[in-house]
Order: structure tokens, then sequence, then C-alpha cells
């Protein structure tokens, strides 16, 4: 977007900031509840399938990103991002209802979906209105902000959650998703040739999900998640054990750490490369 004095054009513009509102109220809806759903799922009954509570989810999300990708550039990266939002709302009220250990199980692979769209929509986003040589340090400012949303979720989820209720914890929830949208509602779409929603857009074809030139990432990246994914479920539980009562600060200080490096990261990788800070950051997840 040009400046109105004919200068350089400015790279963060209001729609980059609501984009990163959206993204911190986003990442704080369903981290919020992250550190109670193990009681929540003991108290079903189902305390032994503790283990499926981040892989569910995460089964789902991978599935649905060829799907939003696809529909991002076709429908546009506005639409995509409030599908997700809005199966986080969603999730979020029906949680209370909940009476069934595989209920649960099924709402959890639901809650999945909205990590495979709103994340896409967003850094298709952020790629359509930031030139290439900025993006690194614009992607460290959108992560920043979905990584308040994650230090500040499970802390807000497990106070809340410990004063009240957990049902009210829900609500909460439920109450940032819908925050996250009204501020999607707001945001201009990029995409200019959009095409109707059709059944078409949904098949996917192996150049969809196979690109040779990502693969070696895509390695680095899975691995690395799964570390995250086996120290997020057990947390909860550790922090039990060391009887930390609101066990979302475990979480809050895992994330002020990443939410710290995150700019200088970006702004890094667009200095000296984004292989050289992907090995460093590869290295200090040992």
């Amino acid at each position: 977007m040009a400046n109105p004095q004919g200068g350089t054009p400015r790279i963060y513009t209001t729609q980059f900031w609501l984009l990163c509102t959206s993204s911190l109220l986003f990442f704080g809806s369903f981290n919020m509840i992250i550190p109670e759903l193990p009681n929540f799922l003991t108290q079903l009954g189902g305390g032994e399938y503790k283990g499926f509570i981040i892989s569910l989810f995460t089964l789902t999300a991978m599935i649905s990103r060829p799907f939003s990708g696809k529909m991002a550039d076709r429908i546009g990266r506005v639409p995509v991002m409030m599908i997700g939002s809005t199966i986080c709302f969603v999730s979020s009220l029906l949680y209370p209802i909940l009476s069934t250990v595989s209920a649960f199980m099924m709402l959890r692979l639901m809650h999945g979906f909205s990590t495979g769209f709103t994340p896409t929509g967003q850094t298709a986003y952020l790629g359509d209105v930031i030139p290439f040589q900025r993006r690194g340090e614009a992607m460290g400012i959108l992560g920043t902000a979905g990584t308040l949303g994650m230090a500040g979720g499970p802390a807000i989820g497990g106070a809340i959650a410990n004063n009240f209720s957990l049902d009210v914890m829900f609500y909460c929830s439920a109450l940032f998703a819908i925050s996250s949208i009204l501020i999607l509602i707001s945001i201009q779409e990029t995409v200019k040739d959009k095409h109707p929603i059709r059944f078409a857009i949904l098949k996917i074809h192996k150049k969809d999900l196979f690109e040779p030139r990502v693969l070696a990432p895509c390695v680095v990246m899975a691995l690395c998640a799964y570390s995250f994914g086996a120290l997020l479920t057990v947390i909860p539980d550790f922090g039990e054990h060391v009887q930390i009562k609101n066990k979302g600060l475990l979480f809050t200080y895992f994330t002020v750490s990443s939410l710290m490096i995150r700019l200088v990261g970006g702004k890094a990788s667009d200095w000296y490369g984004r292989q050289a800070v992907l090995k460093i950051s590869t290295f200090l997840s040992l």
C-alpha cells in the first residue's frame, strides 16, 4: 500500500495488524482449554485416552491443510480463516454438553479442522500483502501475535477453570473465537479472481499433496512437531505431579521463550537465510 506522501510504501498496514489481532484471539481460544482437557477427559471416564487429546486434533489439522490451501486460492484467504475460527467457536460451545468419551474424541477431530484452516489462510494472506524481502520479519510479528495467544490462553483458561468452572472456561474460549471472526469481517480480501464454492474445489490431486522442493523442510517440521506434541500432552499431568495448581502457567512459560525469539528469528531469516535459522532453532529444541 502506497504512502500518501509518495514515499516508501507502508509494509505494516491496518489490515496487517487486524490479522495479527485475529490470530492472537484465535490461538488464545483453542490453547485456553488444553491444560484442562486431561482432567475433563478423566471426568468423562477416559483417563487412559489422554494421548489422543493432541493426536486427534493434529490428525484433522493435517488432513485439512491441502483442502484449505486450495480453497484459499479459489474462494479467498478471509473465508478460509473464518471457517477455521467458526469451527473453533462451535467446538468450544459443544464441550460443556459432552457426556461420553466417544463424543469427546469426535469433537477433538472436529476441533482440529480449525488449525488446518485459519493458519493456512493467515500465511497466504501475509504472502499477498508483504514483499518477499520483508516476509521473514512479518512472519515473526504474526507468529508473535499467535504466540501471545498461546502463552496467555492456557494461563487465562487455568485461572477461569480454578475460580469458576470448566464450562465457563469453554464459553470464554468461544468468546475469543467469535471475537476473532468479528475482526476478520473487517479484513479486505486479497484474492481478486475468486471462484464460487463447488465440489470440484475439494478434489485433491497428487500435485496438491507433494512438492519435492519442500520435502526436506516438511520432514524437519514433522519431527519437531512430533517432539513438541508429545511434550504438550504430558505437561498438564507433570504440573499436577509437582503440585502446580494453575497448569496453564507451564504453557505460558514455555511459550514466552518462543515469543522472545520470534521477532529476532524472523528478521534474522531475512538477513542470513531461512536455512541458517532453521538449523539453529532445531538444535535448540533438543
